[in-house]
């Protein structure tokens, strides 16, 4: 029942910078600890950053610690992450969803990092 609509993502040279959004609707956002996700050509989907529900303790993979901030606007109902510094590596599909209670995945957003 639930709807995750990311968008933000593009191509970006290396060392450069991009902000993705995902809006959320048809559940109560501000009750859902949240998580980004990515899933790179020939790849396992992996966890890339999680937040708790009022923003107040985040998590994030090693592979993109200090390069990368979540955050979240609960009035909004919308989910953010902010990556800097971004290399190759990076590149994926990247998606949104609850950390523990997930909804059905939406369409993801392409992140390509030019080498």
């Amino acid at each position: 029942q639930g709807q995750l609509v990311e968008s933000g993502g593009g191509l970006v040279q290396p060392g450069g910078s991009l902000t993705l959004s995902c809006a959320a609707s048809g559940f109560t956002f501000s009750t859902y600890a949240m998580g980004w996700y990515r899933q790179a050509p020939g790849k396992e989907r992996d966890m890339v950053a999680t937040i708790s529900t009022n923003g107040g303790s985040t998590n994030y993979a090693d592979s993109v610690k200090g390069r990368v901030t979540i955050s979240r606007d609960n009035a909004k109902k919308t989910l953010y992450l902010q990556m800097n510094s971004l290399k190759p590596d990076d590149t994926a599909v990247y998606y949104c969803n609850g950390r523990f209670r997930q909804m059905q995945w939406g369409q993801g957003t392409q992140v390509t990092v030019s080498s």
